[in-house]
């Protein structure tokens, strides 16, 4: 398997949350000579520095020759995934069995979370300051799990719809059993609670500033008899993110300035401090500028506006086991190269920022010129389909912004599917975007 692939699942399996991308991607980067903007005065043409917000988003900058407010080549994608995550008060006992309550984040099948083993990653910051980092559920020999139903008391469950089978409140995940000796009060609650004092020397009440998530446990595997895919959690989006990075870190001196934008909370709407609709790119932006010419405001919009992006986000593949939700003729295929989806939203492109066709023209151009296999593609049919992305959020400045990502099946799935080949694709893509002019 060659070095991107390998690298790739390598990411996954070190990134399960978007705190644990970010340092590995600060990791990687500052390998490959990137520093802090916090640490730098002043910033010249071949300078690469990065800006964190809340160790959940990342913006890294190299810088170009040309004037930066001529604009940017920007690669944009989220490192966030679904997933659930742990309630402030989380921890209770019934009949017996320790649980821990859990709310989920983003878009999912409920039902595709119970019956399969789950880990927890996440941080616990204790009153004084301190982090704890957890991990528990991937290298030792443990593994937690929510519960259903055995087929033969079903009926009634089995008559919902789908959406009803399993409701949020019942994805509690079983964490232990008490002893069934004694009559002591909530036995097994204490025994749990005592454990994880042993372990990490976290209190009940320091939940109440924690940020634990439970992901699927596991690593990125190879998949098929030909090895032709991958299989892991959280790929939409971190296979564009992975791919926009390794484009990145992969460039020397550059005339227009390169940056990549890796950010949170996209599967919620881009909200919060993390988020897109923040104005945490655009502060990022000012403090490169700032650190270039010094801060001009008219400098920074005409910065922005002139800028270019590709939104890189993952994109439906075609299914043809569910074909009649597709128009085939505009559908993505897994191994059919990276994807360009000139508008997303739904309902009539609500929610869209629907990218100008000389901008399309102009990849187009630089697709061919270095040999790199594309796809235009929509979600699905239209009124069937249809999702947000980050692009609309690049768009209120003024600059081209086009979608593009990889083919992903079984998308917001606990484990999902891309194709070797359109990870190499896009990884080229990425890398050609990033030398237009």
């Amino acid at each position: 398997m060659n070095d991107l692939i390998s690298g790739y699942r390598a990411f996954l399996d070190a990134g399960k949350t978007e705190r644990e991308c970010v340092r590995e991607i600060i990791r990687q980067a500052e390998t490959a000579g990137y520093r802090n903007i916090e640490s730098v005065d002043r910033l010249r043409s071949g300078d690469k520095a990065y800006v964190v917000k809340h160790g959940k988003s990342i913006a890294l900058f190299n810088i170009g020759t040309d004037p930066i407010e001529d604009g940017m080549n920007i690669l944009g994608a989220h490192i966030d995934s679904p997933r659930l995550d742990i309630k402030m008060k989380p921890v209770y006992e019934s009949d017996g069995i320790v649980y821990l309550d859990t709310h989920y984040y983003g878009g999912i099948k409920k039902y595709q979370w119970v019956t399969l083993p789950l880990a927890l990653h996440g941080v616990v910051i204790r009153k004084d300051g301190t982090e704890v980092r957890i991990e528990l559920g991937e290298d030792d020999d443990l593994a937690f799990c929510i519960s259903d139903l055995l087929p033969h008391m079903a009926q009634e469950q089995m008559k919902k719809t789908a959406s009803e089978l399993i409701p949020g409140e019942d994805l509690d995940i079983m964490i232990g059993l008490a002893d069934d000796e004694g009559e002591e009060k909530e036995k097994g609650k204490k025994a749990i609670l005592n454990l994880l004092s042993e372990r990490y020397g976290i209190e009940e009440d320091d939940f109440l500033s924690a940020e634990i998530e439970a992901v699927p446990a596991g690593k990125a595997k190879l998949m098929g008899l030909d090895r032709s895919m991958v299989l892991a959690y959280g790929q939409d989006d971190r296979v564009c993110a992975y791919t926009s990075l390794s484009a990145m870190l992969s460039q020397g001196e550059v005339k227009r300035t390169s940056c990549c934008l890796l950010v949170d909370k996209e599967e919620i709407g881009s909200v919060g401090s993390t988020g897109m609709d923040s104005v945490f790119f655009e502060n990022a932006a000012a403090e490169v500028l700032s650190r270039l010419s010094g801060y001009d405001g008219l400098k920074l919009r005409h910065m922005m506006s002139r800028s270019y992006m590709l939104s890189s986000d993952v994109n439906s593949a075609y299914d043809p086991l569910n074909a009649s939700l597709f128009d085939k003729k505009n559908s993505s295929f897994l191994s059919g190269g990276v994807v360009f989806n000139k508008y997303t939203g739904s309902r009539g492109k609500s929610g869209a920022s629907d990218a100008n066709a000389e901008f399309i023209a102009k990849l187009r151009a630089k697709m061919d010129e270095n040999n790199v296999r594309f796809q235009m593609a929509e979600m699905a049919k239209v009124d069937v389909g249809g999702g947000g992305t980050i692009a609309k959020h690049a768009a209120y400045y003024g600059m081209n912004v086009i979608d593009c990502g990889v083919a992903v099946m079984s998308m917001h799935s606990p484990w999902e599917i891309t194709a070797i080949k359109d990870i190499e694709s896009a990884e080229a893509c990425y890398r050609a975007f990033l030398t237009i002019e």
